[in-house]
């Protein structure tokens, strides 16, 4: 008997540890099927969300807060008038690094030369059915003497490392200065450089986005344009009907957007630090960051990657060489 018993307890126990395995692969199963979303400052993301469209498609998920958009590559509380002593120092960590590194989302968004060089190097897939479209320019201060792009020769102008601010400063500029006349600071993450600018701490700066609304309200000025493409990188145990259902619902509030963008740019405050609220009146801004629903081509892919190539803008560890089929989920 005393053998019998033995037997039913460690029958009962075995029971209870299968139970328990079973109980923490359901959560784990759970976890990973939850889908991760990072607006990057725009308003798509928000506008699914308040309409429900991502409950339509099916979809169970959740808002990542901060990400490399919201962030700062300076130091980690940097107020809007703490960053003196920190302007000469350079800041070699981007949007490339952060996907290199790996992002808490399962589809992040960068410039699409930065999420072109992470799938070649095999980061992640980038999404080949959609990009957006942001406007972008480097600005200067209004008191400043800069008034042309020909007027930026030999001028510092703030960007951020291997992101979208550091290649379309380059496209844009390549066509109205020398090699040698373009000079560019890596002084950090969208918001850093926003901050540097209002308190004068550099004499010029590319910026895109929701800080570029801010400017603007300060009275700042343009002096070329830098509007550059933001592609999309597919990562981590996404599916692929998790990130189709994704895209339908940006695509129904791309719609939305473009109908009525008035009532949707409050939430530009939900992705600028609050304390910038004061500065603004969201009413004046554009609708920012817009998602195109078209293919990234082959050809778009293969261009991109030879113009990176060619200027040497990543070491060669860094570069990728996948080809397009193996780097582009179409």
């Amino acid at each position: 008997m005393v053998g019998q018993t033995g037997v039913r307890r460690r029958r009962r126990s075995g029971s209870r540890q299968r139970g328990r395995e079973e109980r923490t692969a359901t959560v784990e199963a759970k976890q990973q099927s939850v889908f991760r979303i990072q607006p990057h400052g725009r308003l798509q993301e928000w506008v699914a969300d308040e309409k429900g469209y991502f409950r339509d498609e099916g979809l169970e998920y959740e808002f990542v807060p901060g990400g490399f958009f919201g962030n700062t590559g300076t130091v980690q509380s940097a107020g809007a008038h703490s960053l003196k002593s920190l302007t000469s120092k350079e800041v070699k960590d981007g949007a490339f690094e952060s996907m290199e590194a790996g992002r808490a989302c399962e589809v992040s968004a960068a410039c699409h030369w930065a999420v072109n060089m992470a799938s070649s190097a095999e980061h992640g897939k980038m999404w080949g059915h959609a990009y957006s479209v942001t406007p972008g320019g480097i600005y200067v201060a209004p008191e400043s003497p800069i008034r042309k792009p020909a007027d930026l020769a030999g001028v510092e102008v703030g960007v951020g490392y291997h992101s979208g601010s550091h290649f379309s400063a380059l496209q844009a500029l390549e066509r109205v200065l020398k090699p040698e006349e373009t000079t560019l600071r890596f002084i950090g993450r969208p918001f850093d450089r926003l901050a540097q600018l209002l308190d004068r701490e550099i004499a010029a700066a590319n910026i895109f986005g929701a800080p570029l609304y801010v400017l603007e309200q300060q009275g700042f000025r343009k002096v070329i344009d830098t509007t550059f493409m933001i592609g999309f990188l597919v990562t981590g145990d996404a599916t692929q009907e998790q990130v189709e259902a994704y895209f339908r619902a940006l695509e129904r509030a791309q719609r939305d957007i473009d109908l009525e963008p008035e009532l949707y740019k409050h939430y530009f405050l939900r992705e600028l630090p609050e304390r910038y609220h004061g500065m603004v009146d969201v009413a004046a801004f554009g609708p920012g960051e817009r998602i195109v629903f078209e293919p990234y081509t082959r050809e778009m892919y293969e261009r991109t990657h030879r113009w990176m190539e060619d200027l040497k803008l990543f070491p060669e560890e860094q570069v990728g060489h996948a080809d397009y089929a193996e780097a582009v989920l179409v």
